[in-house]
C-alpha cells in the first residue's frame, strides 16, 4: 500500500495488476480492503483500491468541510493524475457509489465505465434530506462519544444489513475487523461532510451521462432496488442487474454473482474502449 499526496491530504492506495484501470470505492466504515477478495476475478485490470478520506489509512482531517463531496471528487481526479491514469472504470459501493456517480458527472471524460452497487443518486425531498443531516450529525456525535467499537455494533445491527447474517462467518468477522480499524474522527467527520443528506440529489442530471453503466442491487434490499431501477431508466447507457438472495452488500452476500456480473460488464466495455466503438445508448 502507498500513501499518495493530493490537494494537501494523503490517501492510502493499493494498486495491483495490469490492463485497463479500475478505480474501486468502498462504502461508509469500509476501506480499500473491501475489494481484496474480488481482485482475482478482475485480474485483467489494473485495480486501484483507495481508502476514502477519513477511512482506513488515509488522512483524517478535523474539519468536516474537507470531506465534502466536491472535495472528494477533486481528490480522486488528482489521484488519477498522480498515477498517470487518463481514463478509468469506476466501481462504487453505497457511499462509494454516490462518490462514483458524482465523479462521472463531474469528469465524464475520465471514465470508460461506471459500476454502481447499492447506490443512491440522492435524497430528493428537502425535509427528508434535512432529517438525514440531523441523523448523521447525531451518529457522528455518538462515534466521538462512545468510540468506534460501540458504533460498529449499532451500525451492523441496522435492518439494512440484516441479510448479511447469511454470509459466511469468516467473511463477517473479517468485515468487522476491518471496520474496527477506522478512527473516530475520520468516521464522524465523513458523516458530517459527506453523509447522504449533505449533497443535493442528481436524479435530474442522469440523462447527461453517456458513460456505460452497470447498476447492481440485491433483491432483498427493496429501497436500493427501486433506486437502481429508476436510475437505470434515466441513464442512457445503463444495464441493470438485481441479484437474488442478496441485500445491500451484494459483493459480500453473493460474491460469485457479483464478480461475474462486474467482470463480464467491464470486459465488454474494455473491448469497446479499445476499439473506440463506444457502447450503444438509448
Amino acid at each position: 500500500m502507498t500513501r499518495i499526496a493530493v490537494n494537501g491530504v494523503q490517501l492510502n492506495v493499493e494498486q495491483r495488476g495490469e490492463g485497463p484501470a479500475l478505480l474501486l470505492l468502498h462504502g461508509f466504515t469500509g476501506s480499500g480492503a473491501t475489494w481484496t477478495p474480488h481482485l482475482e476475478a478482475w485480474r485483467g485490470f489494473t485495480t486501484v483500491a483507495v481508502d476514502l478520506l477519513g477511512h482506513g489509512e488515509s488522512d483524517r482531517p478535523r474539519d468536516p468541510a474537507r470531506y465534502r463531496m466536491e472535495r472528494c471528487v477533486d481528490d480522486l481526479t488528482a489521484l488519477l493524475d498522480q498515477l498517470g491514469i487518463r481514463r478509468a472504470a469506476v466501481l462504487g459501493y453505497s457511499m462509494g457509489g454516490r462518490v462514483a456517480l458524482r465523479l462521472a458527472l463531474h469528469a465524464p471524460e475520465r471514465l470508460w465505465a461506471l459500476v454502481l452497487e447499492s447506490a443512491s443518486p440522492g435524497i430528493e425531498d428537502a425535509a427528508e434530506r434535512e432529517e438525514r443531516v440531523r441523523s448523521d450529525a447525531a451518529m457522528a456525535d455518538a462515534i466521538e462519544r462512545d468510540g468506534v467499537a460501540a458504533f460498529i455494533d449499532r451500525w451492523q445491527a441496522l435492518p439494512l444489513f440484516a441479510s448479511q447474517a447469511r454470509a459466511p462467518a469468516s467473511a463477517r468477522q473479517a468485515l468487522r475487523r476491518q471496520r474496527l480499524r477506522n478512527d473516530p474522527i475520520g468516521l464522524s467527520n465523513s458523516l458530517r461532510g459527506m453523509g447522504a443528506g449533505a449533497q443535493q440529489p442528481v436524479f435530474d442530471r442522469l440523462g447527461e451521462l453517456r458513460t456505460p453503466a452497470l447498476l447492481l442491487a440485491g433483491a432483498l434490499d427493496e429501497k436500493y432496488c427501486a433506486f437502481a431501477r429508476r436510475a437505470a431508466s434515466a441513464l442512457p447507457c445503463a444495464r441493470l442487474r438485481i441479484v437474488p438472495d442478496a441485500g445491500h452488500a451484494v459483493h459480500l452476500e453473493q460474491p460469485q454473482a457479483f464478480d461475474g456480473a462486474v467482470g463480464e460488464f467491464l470486459e465488454s466495455c474494455a473491448r469497446s474502449e479499445e476499439r473506440k466503438e463506444g457502447v450503444p445508448c438509448r
